[in-house]
């Protein structure tokens, strides 16, 4: 399916690894019997949400990347949270100093080339599924990986619904090269 070029719709995250994606499926599958469940592929821990965006910015977006310098760090999913009308989502339930730091910088450049980005305080969660209920008495085992990239991802409406496409990817400080 061919997308109109014009504006992309592009945010900032921390992608999760296959086998840890398919792990919180498992357990997300066990644990919540009702609501859209989000596809594992789909999983990630978004640093800074740009909405429409023209798609003459993309490459001073992927300049703007490059120029992050954070450290690698372990991000541990260990809570359970409802977010607006519906979402049920993994966070840390004490984030890294780092994952603030690095989202505070993409924030702080981005606002410098002019992208107004979403007033609230960074909240880091990974989504498990819209129109859903929290199940009480629900306690998450831990979830983690080591965050060593971020991404800029284009979010697709396909047929088989929205799908994220990554466009570029930058290191994180300590993280070894993949080769």
């Amino acid at each position: 399916m061919q997308a109109h070029a014009d504006t992309l719709r592009l945010f900032f995250a921390l992608p999760c690894p296959p086998e840890q994606a398919a792990a919180i499926a498992q357990w997300r599958d066990g644990q919540l019997p009702s609501g859209r469940k989000v596809v594992p592929e789909n999983f990630h821990l978004t640093l800074a949400f740009l909405g429409a965006q023209p798609a003459t910015r993309l490459e001073a977006l992927k300049h703007l990347a490059a120029a992050i310098e954070a450290p690698s760090f372990e991000l541990k999913l260990d809570g359970l949270i409802a977010l607006g009308k519906g979402f049920v989502c993994l966070r840390p339930q004490s984030p890294p100093a780092a994952l603030l730091q690095l989202a505070t910088s993409l924030g702080q450049a981005l606002g410098a080339q002019g992208i107004v980005l979403d007033s609230r305080p960074f909240l880091p969660h990974l989504t498990l599924a819209r129109q859903a209920e929290l199940p009480p008495h629900c306690t998450p085992p831990t979830f983690s990986w080591a965050a060593d990239r971020f991404v800029l991802y284009l979010s697709e409406n396909t047929r088989d619904g929205v799908r994220y496409r990554e466009l570029g990817s930058w290191p994180l400080a300590g993280a070894e090269a993949a080769g």
